[in-house]
């Protein structure tokens, strides 16, 4: 049975008391699934390294259990537990900005669910998206959107669709093909985390605002909406 609440499991080590900024990491899943969260082990696992990059740095991690393992149309479960993941956060930071980073499912209701309370940015990273997602709750937000070009389970042309369409209520869009890497992300690691530690530290005032997620940003669509990933960028 399936708990009735999702769970916020915070990354160690601890933020400083209020932290500068928070992340909410979200884990990929399954279209349809009623089974327990608790089962998502191999992806949560996927974004655990993520997370402590972050919570290393001097952010408020939290990576988020959901009650169940799929997205589950209509309902989007997921969505629900991130909803209530940022009211909880709210609550224990009140006032302090909050990037969410997601993949997979778990980009997908990153997306959906930036609209929530203290949201300032989000990262999705080989999101699994199509016509039917909604962009109207990402005015005023920034987002980062990052695919592979050898995926097989998320397509990087809806993603890139998305994207057309996000950055017609937001300026701040901007998406990365990472040449030579698939869902996993285990290709090209070092790139993949350098990319999101610099956008979200950035985002949170942590760090400075990294040049090429800026550069991006500032470049008119299309061109900024299909920007090749460097490699190595970790030693940029």
């Amino acid at each position: 049975m399936p708990p009735s609440l999702p769970r916020l499991d915070p990354i160690p080590p601890r933020a400083t008391d209020p932290p500068p900024g928070v992340a909410l990491v979200l884990h990929g899943g399954r279209s349809r699934s009623t089974e327990s969260g608790e089962r998502s082990r191999l992806t949560r696992l996927r974004m655990l390294p993520f997370a402590r990059g972050l919570s290393s740095a001097g952010a408020a991690t939290y990576l988020l259990r959901y009650r169940y393992r799929g997205w589950n149309a209509p309902r989007k479960d997921p969505v629900q537990d991130a909803r209530w993941a940022l009211a909880e956060i709210a609550a224990r930071h009140p006032g302090v900005p909050v990037v969410l980073v997601g993949h997979s499912m778990g980009a997908r209701a990153a997306l959906a669910a930036a609209g929530g309370p203290g949201v300032t940015a989000v990262c999705a990273l080989a999101p699994w998206l199509d016509v039917s997602d909604p962009v109207d709750q990402l005015a005023g937000r920034t987002v980062l959107i990052a695919h592979g070009d050898r995926e097989r389970y998320t397509d990087p042309r809806e993603s890139y669709a998305y994207a057309v369409r996000a950055k017609r209520v937001t300026d701040r869009v901007a998406r990365f093909d990472v040449h030579g890497t698939g869902h996993s992300m285990l290709a090209r690691a070092r790139d993949w985390h350098a990319l999101v530690r610099r956008f979200v530290l950035g985002e949170l005032g942590i760090e400075p605002a990294d040049p090429l997620i800026t550069n991006a940003l500032r470049r008119p669509s299309p061109e900024g909406l299909s920007v090749a990933l460097p490699r190595n960028g970790a030693d940029r």
